[in-house]
């Protein structure tokens, strides 16, 4: 266990002298991104490029997708050198399971744009709360993947908007969001989590599940709101089960 300020590590090589807590928890960070990035480019990325109505939308939604699939080669790679088997990074070749969000049944380009505007805001925190990672590859990861994430949340809001502008598309939309919201509440893990203790501990994290999930709460009244949408309500013992990821 730690004691006083939590060690500022600069390489893979650094790592491997380090505290196995310490290595352990990071893993679990990596492994988990590496993971839920590719599963999700192929659960939504990738198909909404059919379901995406113009030239244009399918070309921003081409990059979405780019960019995703590259956020889990960043992962799998910085796993590679921290010497994580690469069966543990694959979704066909573990037992990790994915995010029970990627369970969602996308069918529209609505539920697409919905998808977008919740989840990569979901995202955004967990990618934020790395930007001073004590494992400085893992921080600089962060650092590099953020303005993505940032990138994929403004696609929501972009074409949500043009979605809002519209009677039809605005119900379509709610309908969306109201579906996919309630799913993306156990994404930040238990309220009580030992991982997230340890994540802590170690400089690796900064804030608490619950404080995470608050946040989230915020941002996502602000971006509802913001389209002229209603704000879903909160499903009962929302934080009670983390949602496949790191509890």
């Amino acid at each position: 266990m730690t004691t006083g300020k939590p060690p500022q590590v600069k390489t893979c090589e650094e790592l491997r002298h380090q505290p196995e807590e310490f290595r352990l928890a990071l893993e679990k960070i990596v492994v988990s991104h590496a993971i839920n990035e590719l599963y999700g480019a192929r659960a939504f990325d990738e198909p909404a490029i059919a379901l995406a109505p113009t030239p244009y939308a399918k070309w921003l939604t081409c990059r979405v997708a780019m960019e995703e699939y590259g956020h889990h080669v960043r992962f799998f790679e910085l796993g590679r050198e921290m010497g994580i088997a690469e069966a543990r990074m694959l979704p066909e070749k573990t037992h990790k399971r994915p995010l029970t969000i990627f369970d969602f049944p996308l069918k529209t380009w609505e539920e697409f744009v919905a998808i977008k505007l919740l989840g990569d805001l979901a995202e955004i925190l967990q990618v934020e709360d790395l930007l001073h990672c004590s494992f400085v590859p893992l921080r600089n990861l962060a650092r590099m993947t953020l303005p993505e994430e940032r990138f994929h949340a403004q696609f929501g809001v972009d074409f949500g908007s043009e979605l809002a502008a519209t009677a039809a598309g605005k119900r379509r939309l709610q309908d969306g969001v109201e579906r996919f919201f309630p799913i993306t509440l156990p994404f930040f893990g238990s309220a009580k989590s030992r991982n997230n203790e340890i994540f802590r501990r170690w400089g690796i994290k900064q804030r608490t599940n619950e404080e995470m999930r608050a946040d989230y709460l915020s941002r996502v009244a602000a971006a509802v709101t913001g389209l002229g949408l209603a704000m879903p309500s909160l499903p009962e013992a929302h934080f009670q089960k983390p949602a496949g990821g790191i509890d």
